[in-house]
C-alpha cells in the first residue's frame, strides 16, 4: 500500500531550473590518448622502405581493429586510441603509392619514371638514395607535374575526413615539414583544428620550399588569414638537432634571437614532443648531475649524417630550453620556448603501437622478427665519420614510445586543439598514467581529499600549462597520479623546478613529492632509497607487489622567493618493467646483442605551470 507521501502530488520543479548540474560545468573532465606523429606509406622514406599501408590502415588501427603489418604480421592494439595525426612527410607526399599506380603524370616526368623503374625493378634503394639526394638539395624532382602535390595531399585530407567521428574518435589533418639542414633535425608536425574545406585551400609547404622556421611560421600565419582556420606545429624532440632546436641565433641569418622571434615561436609551437621512439629529449645526465634519473633513453651521438660534440647538448633538450626561456622573459621581453610536453610515436610502419609488449618497430623492415636485424638496424649515423667514430645508433636503443595525452572535455578537434593550444597536455612514454596538476596560492593538504576536486582545481588555481601572477605567497600543487590501469604500478611523483636568480644565472631543482613502498622524503626533497625491481628477464615477465596504484601529492614550494621567474613540470615514475627487447628475446628465442638493455622506467612528464612576477 502506498503511504500518504507517496500518494501526495509532486510540486513539480521550475521550468528554468536544471536538475542536472553538469550542463553548467565547463572544464575539462577527461584525458585522452594519443598520437600526433605517425607515418604511412605515404611518407616516401616509409613506402620506399616495405611500408604498404595507408592512412585508412593507421586509422582503422588506431581505433582498435585487427590489421595485417606490411610483413604479413597480425596486429591489434590493447585499446584503441582516442585521436590520431597521420603525419606524412610534406616532401613528395605520397610518392610510394604513385609508383605502386604507375601513376601517369608520375610516369610523364623523367626522374619520376626512373624512380618508378628502379623501385618496379626491386632496386627501392637506389630509387630512395636518388630521392634523398634531391631533398639534401632543396631541389623538387616533382615540381614541374602541376597539381600533383594538391591531388596527394586531398587523399590525405579525405582519409582524416572518412575516420573522424566526433564524440568517438578524432582524425586530425596533419603533416609533417621535414627541415633537415645539413643532416640535422628540425621537423615538425603540422596540426589543423579544421576539416577538409579549409585545410584543401592550401598545399602543405616543404623543406623544398625552405628549411626555415620563420619561414614555416609565416606560411602557417598565410594559412590562417586565407581560411580563417586555425594550426600549430610541433618540433620534433631536438635530441637530433645537433644544438639547432634551441640555438641562439636564428637558422638562416645567424642572427640573436629578439622578442619578435620569441613572440612567433612561443605562438605557432606551442608544444613539445619531449618523447618518441628516437629517444626522450627531457634532459641530459651532463645537463643535470644532480638527477639520477636524467639518463633515460638518451641519443647523444649524432644525427642521420652528422656528429654530435659536447657543445651542442645544451641547445636540444626540454628542460634547458625551459630554464632559457626565464632568461629570455627578461632580456628579450618575451619567452620563445614558452611550451607545453607531449609525446608521441613518429613510428614509419602506419602502427602506432606503444606498449613495449606490442612494439612493432619504428619501420617496416624491422618489425617483429627473430631477424637480428631487428636489434642492429641502423637508425641514424648512416654517413662514415672521416675520423672512423661509430655514432650510429642502432634500433635496440629505440623505445615504445610516446602518447600524447590531453585534458579535453570531449573528443573532438576542435576541444583536442583547443587544449593543445593552451597546454593542457602532458608526455608519456607509451603508458596511459592519468596525471592531473593545479597550481595555485590557496591549496591545502585537505584539497587532496575533495570530492570536488578537478572543479576546485580550476576555481582555485591554474591546471598544467597555465600561468601564476606575482604573489608573496610560495604556490602549492595538487598532484594525482594514477596507474595505467593495464600497467605497472608508480614508484614515485615529483616536481622539476627551474628558476633564475637575481644574478641572472639559471638553476634547476628536481623533488619528490610523492614515494611508494613507505619510503621517506629527506630533508633535500628527495627520497634516494630506490623502489626495487621485480623483472624476471628470462620470463619477461614483472609483478606489482613493489609501488603503489595511486599516489597524490599536496606540496608548497619551499625554496619560493616572489621576485624570480620560476616553472613547475611533474614527473610520475612507474617501477621498472621489460623492455621490448627482452619480450622480443622470449618470444622468439633469440639471443640479446651485448650491451641492450632489459628493462625500462616508463614515466609522464606534465606541462609546466610558469611563475612570473
Amino acid at each position: 500500500m502506498g503511504s500518504v507521501a507517496q500518494d501526495a502530488p509532486q510540486e513539480a520543479p521550475p521550468p528554468d531550473v536544471d536538475y542536472s548540474p553538469y550542463p553548467e560545468q565547463s572544464f575539462p573532465n577527461r584525458v585522452f590518448f594519443g598520437d600526433t606523429h605517425l607515418h604511412t606509406s605515404y611518407s616516401t622514406d616509409a613506402g620506399m622502405f616495405g611500408n604498404t599501408l595507408d592512412p585508412d590502415a593507421a586509422y582503422r588501427f588506431a581505433k582498435g581493429e585487427t590489421v595485417t603489418s606490411s610483413t604479413g604480421v597480425r596486429a591489434r592494439l590493447q585499446r584503441p586510441l582516442d585521436f590520431l595525426v597521420v603525419a606524412d612527410h610534406a616532401e613528395n607526399l605520397g610518392l610510394s603509392p604513385l609508383i605502386t599506380e604507375s601513376d601517369k603524370r608520375l610516369l610523364a616526368n623523367k626522374w619520376g619514371k626512373q624512380v618508378h623503374d628502379l623501385t618496379k625493378a626491386g632496386k627501392a634503394g637506389e630509387a630512395y638514395a636518388m630521392w634523398g639526394a634531391q631533398v639534401s638539395e632543396r631541389d623538387d624532382p616533382l615540381s614541374g607535374i602541376e597539381g600533383l602535390l594538391d591531388s596527394m595531399w586531398k587523399r590525405i585530407t579525405g582519409f582524416a575526413e572518412k575516420h573522424n567521428t566526433p564524440g568517438l574518435f578524432t582524425a586530425f589533418i596533419g603533416y609533417e615539414w621535414t627541415s633537415t639542414p645539413a643532416g640535422s633535425n628540425l621537423h615538425r608536425n603540422l596540426i589543423f583544428r579544421d576539416g577538409k574545406q579549409k585545410a584543401d585551400q592550401v598545399v602543405p609547404m616543404s623543406a623544398y620550399d625552405s628549411e626555415d622556421p620563420e619561414d614555416l611560421w609565416q606560411w602557417m600565419a598565410n594559412y590562417e588569414k586565407k581560411t580563417g582556420g586555425k594550426i600549430l606545429a610541433i618540433p620534433h624532440n631536438g635530441n637530433l638537432s645537433n644544438g639547432l632546436m634551441f640555438d641562439r641565433v636564428t637558422l638562416t641569418k645567424r642572427e640573436p634571437l629578439d622578442k619578435s622571434y620569441a613572440e612567433r615561436r612561443s605562438r605557432w609551437e606551442p608544444l613539445y614532443e619531449v618523447t618518441q621512439i628516437k629517444g626522450t629529449g627531457e634532459t641530459h645526465p651532463m645537463l643535470s648531475p644532480n638527477d639520477e634519473f636524467a639518463d633515460y633513453e638518451i641519443w647523444d651521438r649524432g644525427s642521420f649524417a652528422a656528429i654530435k660534440t659536447e657543445e651542442m647538448i645544451p641547445r636540444e633538450y626540454a628542460r634547458e630550453a625551459l630554464k632559457q626561456g626565464l632568461a629570455d622573459t627578461v632580456e628579450l621581453g618575451a619567452n620563445p620556448y614558452k611550451f607545453g610536453m607531449i609525446g608521441s610515436t613518429d613510428s614509419h610502419t602506419s602502427l602506432a603501437t606503444t606498449a613495449e609488449d606490442n612494439f612493432f618497430g619504428k619501420a617496416t623492415v624491422v618489425e617483429p622478427s627473430a631477424n637480428e636485424i631487428r636489434f642492429e638496424e641502423k637508425i641514424t649515423g648512416y654517413q662514415p665519420d672521416p675520423k672512423g667514430r661509430d655514432y650510429a645508433i642502432r634500433h635496440y636503443e629505440a623505445s615504445a614510445s610516446g602518447l600524447a595525452a590531453v585534458w579535453a572535455r570531449e573528443n573532438t578537434r576542435e576541444a583536442l586543439w583547443d587544449a593543445m593550444a593552451r597546454k593542457e597536455v602532458y608526455a608519456t612514454t607509451g603508458t596511459r598514467m592519468v596525471v592531473r596538476v593545479f597550481a595555485g596560492y590557496d591549496f591545502t593538504e585537505n584539497d587532496l581529499s575533495r570530492s570536488d576536486f578537478a572543479r576546485y582545481g580550476y576555481e582555485k588555481g591554474v591546471p598544467m600549462g597555465g600561468d601564476l601572477s606575482r604573489s608573496d605567497t610560495a604556490p602549492a600543487f595538487l598532484v594525482r597520479a594514477l596507474r595505467d590501469p593495464d600497467g605497472a604500478n608508480l614508484d614515485r611523483i615529483q616536481i622539476v623546478k627551474g628558476w633564475r636568480s637575481a644574478d641572472g644565472k639559471l638553476h634547476e631543482k628536481v623533488y619528490d613529492v610523492a614515494v611508494s613502498g613507505g619510503r621517506k622524503i629527506g630533508a633535500d626533497g628527495r627520497a634516494r632509497k630506490p623502489v626495487g625491481n621485480t623483472v624476471d628477464v628470462k620470463a619477461a615477465s614483472y609483478n606489482n607487489s613493489i609501488g603503489a596504484p595511486f599516489l597524490q601529492a599536496h606540496w608548497k614550494d619551499p625554496d619560493f622567493k616572489s621576485d624570480q621567474h620560476a616553472f613547475y613540470y611533474v614527473r610520475v615514475l612507474e617501477i621498472p618493467t621489460p623492455r621490448w627487447t627482452t619480450y622480443d628475446a622470449k618470444y622468439f628465442g633469440v639471443k640479446l646483442p651485448d650491451g641492450v638493455p632489459t628493462t625500462i622506467q616508463e614515466r609522464a612528464y606534465s606541462s609546466p605551470v610558469w611563475y612570473t612576477p
